[in-house]
């Protein structure tokens, strides 16, 4: 395709108006976030075609740019508010945090890939200079900003690792993923909330996204 006449504004436009307002997505924070954001840029080059298709875009060792509904119900069911400290666990190229920023977070976005990682450089750079990018093992969270407001983990897992949890403010500390088990399974988004008794749960809406390899359980030996 040549992308030089590929209209990506009018592809964005439609994204917002025929995947993402449809979906019970009302937040005018997201939605101009989506409408403004270029998605191509958060691609490799050679995948920018597909920025804007309805469909999770394969990144490689297993990861995904999740669909952009899925993303945004996410960001949504986060609920950020401005001045909020927020952690993205699997920040992939750094779209979603493009977004948690626009809703007027402060947010650090944890990548353990070193190729996305450099995409996710160039693009928040140039489109979110606030976001603080990091690189670290994804299970661990980054303890050194917390405790967080707000924790988005961006693909599905099993369970929510209590490394993650404890990093959360109590009281009103709140963190959106996508439970899947066993891994592959149909998924829900939950919205889990830090109280002094534990984490908190609740299923949200149903939502099918890859897994994230870091949390995937390592297969042992079968003698």
């Amino acid at each position: 395709m040549d992308l030089a006449a590929f209209d990506f504004a009018d592809a964005r436009a439609h994204m917002v108006d025929s995947q993402v307002r449809p979906n019970k997505v009302s937040d005018p924070r997201i939605l101009a976030a989506m409408r403004r954001l270029p998605r191509e840029a958060f691609l490799p080059a050679s995948l920018a075609a597909r920025a804007y298709a309805d469909e999770p875009i394969p990144l490689g060792a297993g990861r995904v740019l999740t669909t952009p509904m899925a993303i945004a119900r996410l960001v949504q069911l986060l609920a950020p508010e401005p001045g909020q400290r927020a952690l993205v666990v699997g920040a992939g190229t750094g779209y979603g945090a493009a977004l948690l920023a626009a809703c007027g977070a402060r947010v650090t976005a944890l990548e353990d890939d070193p190729a996305l990682h450099a995409i996710a450089a160039r693009a928040l750079a140039a489109e979110a200079p606030g976001v603080t990018l990091v690189a670290g093992p994804l299970p661990s969270g980054w303890p050194a900003g917390a405790p967080y407001d707000l924790i988005l983990i961006e693909g599905a897992l099993a369970a929510i690792p209590d490394s993650i949890a404890g990093q959360l403010r109590l009281d009103g500390g709140r963190l959106v993923t996508v439970r899947a088990d066993p891994p592959g399974s149909p998924g829900q988004a939950v919205l889990a909330e830090a109280t002094q008794a534990g984490l908190r749960a609740r299923p949200a809406f149903d939502c099918t996204t890859a897994p994230i390899p870091a949390f995937q359980a390592k297969p042992g030996f079968v003698f």
